[in-house]
């Protein structure tokens, strides 16, 4: 077994652990939020800390010299040049308001220096839709052990984009997007605004969305779901650059140019 496949093997029985603990310890109703980060409106729960707790331990005894860099924890740092990168629930919020669309998010770098990552994997919590990339080997879908290769939209006009996108915690940021995407959304077909940016990502991947835009994205949000964008066939990128927390942009490579012209002029 090849390095990559060890350890995509390794996210995935982590993740799916993870996300039946998930469920496991979810009660009826909305989930009580322990802590915020950014602002008031950016949760924190209990079962986010089990979870990258389970994902971490797994991943680290398993490897015990890796780092590992998490959404809710303190990083550890490695030795072996593999870093793992975590997101215990993407889509919080939704989580704690029982909305399906909340997932595990787990990457690895063979090359941390590097910063690009080698394997992604995405498990939708809710539903247990779950994806995979290699950098290099293709994104795919799993339907029990089979694979579906994913291959991301099929051509479409600009003006026919469904176009997924998020917004900030911090209502100054927010109020600046929230004018951005309304000078986006007569010059396509219309925004979704999902929840999870690593469930956005990898519904561009599979085609159930056309394109993608946001501010904001910190590396466990991007990771996963970003390799299984690009390993789909699509471009991820930025401004002027990598796809970023300054922004990132998610595209089919013969609308590239005239999207990204387009979410530049509209002031994201």
């Amino acid at each position: 077994m090849s390095e990559h496949s060890e350890l995509l093997g390794l996210a995935r029985e982590a993740g799916l652990e993870a996300a039946e603990l998930v469920r496991r310890l979810r009660p009826a109703g909305r989930v009580d939020v322990v802590a915020t980060k950014s602002s008031p409106t950016d949760a924190v729960t209990e079962i986010d800390r089990a979870s990258e707790r389970l994902i971490r331990e797994r991943i680290l005894t398993a490897r015990p010299d890796d780092g590992f860099v998490g959404e809710e924890g303190e990083d550890v740092a490695g030795s072996s040049g593999v870093e793992w990168v975590v997101d215990p629930i993407d889509g919080t919020v939704n989580f704690v308001y029982g909305l399906p669309a909340y997932a595990v998010s787990i990457a690895a770098r063979t090359d941390a220096a590097e910063h690009a990552p080698s394997i992604g994997y995405v498990v939708n919590i809710a539903t247990g839709a779950e994806y995979g990339a290699v950098a290099g080997g293709g994104a795919w879908r799993w339907h029990g052990d089979e694979r579906e290769t994913l291959h991301g939209p099929p051509a479409t006009p600009l003006s026919q984009l469904l176009v997924a996108t998020g917004f900030a915690y911090d209502a100054p940021t927010r109020e600046r997007q929230a004018e951005a995407i309304a000078r986006l959304l007569p010059r396509i077909r219309d925004i979704r605004r999902i929840g999870s940016a690593a469930l956005d990502l990898v519904a561009v991947a599979a085609g159930e969305l056309d394109a993608y835009v946001e501010q904001g994205l910190k590396p466990w949000d991007l990771a996963a779901g970003g390799l299984i964008a690009a390993e789909a066939g699509l471009i991820v990128g930025g401004l002027d650059g990598p796809a970023g927390e300054r922004l990132t942009m998610v595209a089919r490579p013969d609308i590239w140019a005239e999207y990204s012209e387009l979410v530049r002029a509209c002031g994201l």
